[in-house]
Formats: structure tokens, C-alpha cells, sequence
């Protein structure tokens, strides 16, 4: 991508989320473990569905020490509602890990986050770009939808490994925050005004039917046992 392409491109990002950024809880604060509960929280589940729970999440477990300390029970019934459970499991596993060997305090390192229990390479890149502002080649599917939508509208089976090098030469080095939650509203957009282009990636997957899945008969089980 020459140069005036890039800032034109950059610029038609930036013009969107100055007008239309989206207001969320976990962007008022750069607590790293508040972006690592939100992290979590946003895997596989919509932003309307998170927001609630994130706010009640963090009156019941406001710290690493507050989550490792807390029973199996209490943190299976705060997530109640947001489904794949063990990510519940392993958030806690997680913070178990941060207290005992880093003292409470969520490492910066990309390798060090991604020993973490329930940390790979993505949730370790969005906390090193949002709780520390650190410059990161990150992908997830509003990000994705983004470059697929401006530079392969027209190609099929789109792998990942074609998208990286454009997101790589177009990151913010001094805002990585700002940069990727314009990108991420961007790609909101457009997938409400164009449908969505991630059906053109070599990655895509349909999710399953909610109603009448193992996932459904899973959380009525946990339901019940954190109830009885």
C-alpha cells in the first residue's frame, strides 16, 4: 500500500470513530485487569449482552486477589448468562496464577500473558494494546471485517495471514488503544450496513444453534448446581 492510500484509509477510519466511537464500560479505564475481564467476557458473546455483566462482575470481584479468592460457586453464578463457562474457569485460574507468581499485577510480556491460564495470542495482544498502549498486529472479527471489506471485497477464502501485513503497515505506533477500537467500530458498521464480510475469510464458521444444544443443556446443569 503506497502512502497516500494508507492515510486515506486511516483517515476513513478515524473520521467514523470520532463521529460514531461507541461509549463502552471497559474503555474508561486502562486497569489491566479490568481489560482482562472484558477480554473474556467479549469472546464469542455480544458487547449488549456483556455490558451488564461486566458492571456486577467487578462489584463481586474487584481485583485479581478478590477473583482467586473467591469459591467455584460464587464466580459460575456471576457469569450465569454469558455461556461458555469455562472461560469463567479459567479467568479464575488466571487470576490464581497472577497473584501467586506475579504479585497481583498482570504481566506486559506477550510470552509472560500468554502462560497465563485462558490467554492466547489475541487476548495477550488486545490487553497489551488497551491496559498498556503497546504498538500490536492484532486481528479479531470486527478488525477483520474491516480489511476485508476495503481491500478483498471481491475474494473468497481470504486467509488471515494475507490481512496481517496490511493491519501490521497501517497500526498507530503511539495509540494502539484509540486505533483498534476505531477499527472495531468501523467493522461494527459495516457489518449492519453491508452484511458481513467475514463469510469471506478462510476462517469463518457459522455458530450453532443455541436452543436445544449441549451448550444449552450445559448451562441449565450449571445453573441448577450453583442454585441447589
Amino acid at each position: 500500500m503506497d502512502a497516500h492510500a494508507k492515510q486515506a484509509f486511516r483517515n476513513k477510519v478515524w473520521r467514523h470513530y470520532r463521529t460514531h466511537g461507541r461509549v463502552l464500560p471497559w474503555r474508561q479505564t486502562d486497569d489491566p485487569y479490568r481489560i482482562l475481564v472484558s477480554e473474556i467476557m467479549l469472546q464469542q458473546t455480544q458487547v449488549d449482552r456483556v455490558a451488564p455483566k461486566y458492571e456486577e462482575w467487578l462489584k463481586i470481584f474487584p481485583d485479581f486477589t478478590a477473583l482467586a479468592e473467591a469459591s467455584l460457586r460464587e464466580v459460575l453464578t456471576a457469569w450465569q448468562g454469558l455461556g461458555y463457562n469455562r472461560r469463567a474457569q479459567n479467568l479464575q485460574r488466571c487470576a490464581k496464577t497472577v497473584v501467586a507468581t506475579h504479585g497481583g499485577v498482570l504481566p506486559k510480556d506477550e510470552q509472560a500473558l500468554q502462560n497465563l491460564p485462558g490467554i492466547g495470542p489475541y487476548t495477550a495482544s488486545a490487553i497489551r494494546a488497551f491496559a498498556y498502549n503497546q504498538p500490536v498486529v492484532m486481528i479479531e472479527t470486527n478488525i477483520r471485517t474491516v480489511y476485508l471489506h476495503h481491500f478483498f471485497a471481491d475474494e473468497k477464502n481470504v486467509s488471515d495471514q494475507r490481512l496481517l501485513p496490511l493491519i501490521a503497515d497501517t497500526a498507530s505506533k503511539h495509540q494502539s488503544r484509540k486505533w483498534y477500537w476505531a477499527l472495531m467500530d468501523y467493522g461494527s458498521h459495516l457489518k449492519k450496513e453491508y452484511g458481513n464480510p467475514n463469510r469471506n475469510s478462510s476462517v469463518y464458521t457459522k455458530q450453532s444453534t443455541f436452543v436445544g444444544s449441549n451448550r444449552q443443556v450445559r448451562g441449565r446443569i450449571i445453573a441448577a448446581l450453583t442454585t441447589h
